[in-house]
């Protein structure tokens, strides 16, 4: 079976590739973790398509509950098909609602298995899928079953460091963490996406997007999404790329700022630098 490896849609490191491919290989889950914006979530389509798996993503909301991955039971409903005589009441099986993991394991062919933003879940929801995750199998407790997998899943977890994960779960994981992509490498990213694109027009953008990145002081620093989507508005303007190399952030705010800077404080921070930078022109 292929390895997965960098395409032209999507750049990964070699690092990146090892990372993937060894997780593979240990049967470990791919814990990826890296500043939003920065594909991590669009690694596991990458790796789903290099594979030649189907892809089931599961995407981890602040209430989201372990169990839930698993299955659920609906009381609720067997109650009122039991007020309304309904022969299904009689099969506890009909209100077991699968879950992403059941759906995983019971496939016919390995599945690629997306476990999104974990960190955004309470705290001991990691610790409650070691076992699951280790043994490829779960206790089904209203029909006293075993569901055993069929096929080990590729499980790729990805996390923006909200919350520090717990020590038991890393041990059982291989980890990366993606690095923020160098000027070469987002030039190849830039290419990828916008393969048309007026090289000057990239150019310069990826100029000011760089020296956007480098004020210390931003709260949400641009990523990788920010800056195509953009490219995209500046494509779609048509424009020239003079506006933009009188972009430096000290002297003016970047022209369709609104994809680059997503609150206020870094706003207001682009223009108080532009006004001090004009205010000790002017002396």
């Amino acid at each position: 079976m292929a390895g997965f490896k960098s395409t032209e849609s999507y750049i990964a490191s070699r690092d990146l590739e090892v990372a993937v491919n060894a997780a593979v290989a240990l049967q470990r889950p791919l814990l990826v973790k890296g500043e939003p914006g920065t594909g991590k979530t669009v690694l596991a389509h990458e790796v789903a398509a290099s594979l030649g798996h189907p892809l089931i993503e599961w995407h981890i909301k602040s209430t989201t509950k372990a169990q839930q991955g698993l299955y659920e039971y609906d009381a609720v409903s067997r109650l009122r098909d039991g007020q309304l005589g309904d022969e299904r009441v009689h099969d506890i099986g009909n209100y077991i609602v699968r879950g992403k993991l059941w759906d995983a394991f019971e496939a016919d062919r390995p599945q690629v298995l997306l476990i999104d933003e974990i960190d955004k879940a309470d705290i001991e929801f990691p610790n409650d899928l070691l076992l699951e995750l280790d043994r490829m199998q779960f206790f089904v407790y209203e029909t006293r079953k075993t569901v055993v997998a069929k096929h080990r899943p590729v499980v790729i977890i990805t996390s923006n460091n909200e919350k520090e994960l717990p020590d038991a779960f890393l041990r059982r994981c291989f980890f990366h963490y993606i690095r923020f992509p160098d000027r070469e490498t987002m030039e190849k990213i830039v290419q990828a996406h916008y393969p048309d694109i007026k090289q000057e027009l990239a150019r310069e953008a990826l100029n000011v997007f760089f020296q956007v990145r480098g004020v210390t002081e931003l709260k949400k620093k641009p990523a990788t999404s920010e800056l195509l989507d953009w490219l995209k508005l500046l494509m779609i303007e048509d424009l020239p790329p003079e506006v933009l190399r009188s972009s430096d952030p000290k002297t003016a705010i970047p022209p369709l700022y609104g994809a680059l800077l997503k609150n206020e404080q870094d706003v207001h921070l682009f223009e108080r630098l532009a006004f001090l930078s004009r205010r000790q022109q002017g002396r």
